[in-house]
């Protein structure tokens, strides 16, 4: 079973109707429409399912609302939690955080009977991917920068805490990535053309990555077992992905996303004030999205994602011993 927490880069569905993952063009590579992810197909909860050997997990919000009897073959690979736009702690979307979202199942545990201890202690996993809407709500309240490192040691804290508890729940091993290279976003380094990465931001998301790596180390310690915990380097993957496309020579920007808004004011997936599917579309999509790595100016493409999975391989295996 593979339990899934945090945000829009594991989130398969759970956000609300209006959320821009059920808007098309998302989802034109994988299922064919929209469907609930942040991407034009399958996000990094997909791959780590197929890693598995499993399906991906239904998401917490579809098992909430399908009938008892229809529901258990759904329940057998786990179940999805993650929420696009949370963090950490609460952000500007008005959505669980990552503590209410393991209360979540904690509660489906204890209340509901629908899983086990027994059942988790046996075979579960459980994939964590939070803490960049915790750095992005932090800058569009224009925070100081020099009291980032505070920030960073509040999160590490936290999430620490939160590691803990999902594995005091049964989960038998929890894997956590690291902050994606955050500079390189094409929300911020739109600033300078899609050229090149913010260093500021990157630095901020290495001492992140550092500590989370002292936490991780100390949660094992405790446990006194070396792979309870895991850390799945999403930065590292992404840079050395950045890399690559540089130097193909393929003329292609890596860091320029897909499905870009006609203007500033504009994102993928705006129609005009008709709305419906009789508005006229306020974004443009690239010619070939498998090409790309990323989607939006936050998401990975599919393309994306499925790289950063290869490169990632060995860390899963590593945790599986």
């Amino acid at each position: 079973k593979l339990f899934v927490f945090g945000d829009s880069y594991a989130d398969t569905g759970n956000s609300g109707k209006s959320a821009s993952s059920w808007k098309e063009p998302y989802g034109i590579t994988f299922p064919g429409k929209p469907a609930g992810r942040f991407s034009d197909g399958r996000i990094f909860t997909d791959y780590i399912a197929s890693y598995l050997g499993i399906e991906s997990p239904i998401p917490y919000t579809t098992a909430m609302a399908t009938a008892q009897d229809s529901r258990s073959r759904h329940l057998q690979y786990g179940m999805n939690f993650a929420y696009g736009g949370t963090g950490v702690f609460d952000t500007f979307i008005p959505a669980p955080n990552m503590s209410v979202q393991i209360n979540l199942l904690e509660k489906i545990i204890e209340e509901r009977k629908v899983y086990t201890k027994q059942d988790l202690l046996n075979s579960s996993f459980a994939l964590v991917s939070i803490a960049g809407n915790d750095y992005l709500t932090y800058a569009n309240k224009k925070g100081n920068p020099q009291e980032l490192p505070g920030l960073t040691e509040r999160i590490i804290a936290q999430l620490s805490e939160n590691l803990n508890l999902i594995h005091g729940l049964g989960v038998s091993k929890v894997a956590i990535t690291t902050l994606p290279p955050i500079g390189c976003l094409p929300v911020v380094a739109a600033a300078n053309s899609y050229r090149d990465c913010n260093e500021t931001w990157n630095s901020a998301a290495k001492y992140h990555n550092q500590l989370l790596q002292q936490a991780v180390e100390s949660l094992n310690n405790r446990t006194n077992k070396s792979n309870v915990f895991g850390i799945l380097d999403t930065f590292s993957a992404f840079m050395a992905e950045f890399k690559k496309s540089n130097g193909s020579g393929s003329g292609d920007n890596p860091l320029k996303p897909c499905c870009i808004g006609v203007s500033s004011d504009h994102s993928c997936g705006d129609v005009d004030e008709k709305g419906g599917n009789g508005g006229a579309k306020k974004y443009v999509v690239c010619n070939n999205p498998s090409l790309s790595m990323f989607w939006d100016m936050l998401h990975p493409a599919q393309n994306g994602w499925q790289a950063v999975y290869q490169t990632l391989k060995p860390s899963l295996h590593e945790m599986m011993i």
